[in-house]
């Protein structure tokens, strides 16, 4: 198993980044499955989704999950498949507010059961997932803490999710400004 952690602020260029490592994997005779996470409930996403769609290749084939990465992983997992996940913050976005439920402007959260689940699958899944996985992801805690209970409590997962990715991956990459930054495991050639 391969795992890379791709991550990046909004327009770091993380996903284009990710793009071109699957793209050199699929050259190297696999093929490349994409995940897409994001949903498009308005025009704003329906724009981005439009614009990723535009910016990958075709003929990779797409699937479109918002909640159950775990399962997809298990069900593409194959030694010569490449499979590319954009976004990991856009996935954890859709579970926390997968069961509706209403967040107190302040106080504390309560973790949805979607989001322990999810997260505890997809976490094991790695460890065992044969061939390559690429995630993408945000880095969202670099900013002013948010006012917000359920925010703050976003920028926290999102920081914990990606610890917990990271210590996973063999390869780590913080993307700025279009440029790679390999924070783990060495540049490939």
């Amino acid at each position: 198993m391969s795992c890379t952690l791709v991550f990046g602020a909004a327009r770091s260029g993380k996903s284009r980044y990710a793009e071109q490592l699957a793209a050199r994997a699929e050259q190297a005779g696999q093929r490349v499955v994409y995940v897409a996470t994001a949903g498009s409930q308005d025009g704003e996403m329906q724009q981005r989704i439009a614009m990723h769609r535009a910016q990958r290749p075709a003929h990779w084939l797409t699937v479109e999950q918002p909640i159950a990465l775990a399962e997809v992983l298990a069900h593409y997992a194959a030694p010569d498949c490449v499979i590319l996940i954009d976004c990991l913050t856009v996935w954890l976005s859709n579970c926390l507010f997968a069961q509706q439920q209403a967040f107190p402007e302040v106080g504390q959260i309560t973790l949805p059961a979607t989001w322990l689940t999810e997260r505890a699958a997809l976490l094991a899944q790695l460890e065992r997932q044969p061939g390559q996985v690429i995630l993408v992801s945000n880095e969202v805690g670099m900013g002013i803490v948010p006012m917000g209970a359920i925010s703050r409590c976003f920028v926290d997962e999102s920081g914990r999710l990606n610890q917990a990715v990271a210590a996973i991956a063999e390869q780590v990459v913080w993307v700025a400004a279009g440029l790679p930054l390999y924070l783990k495991g060495s540049r490939p050639c």
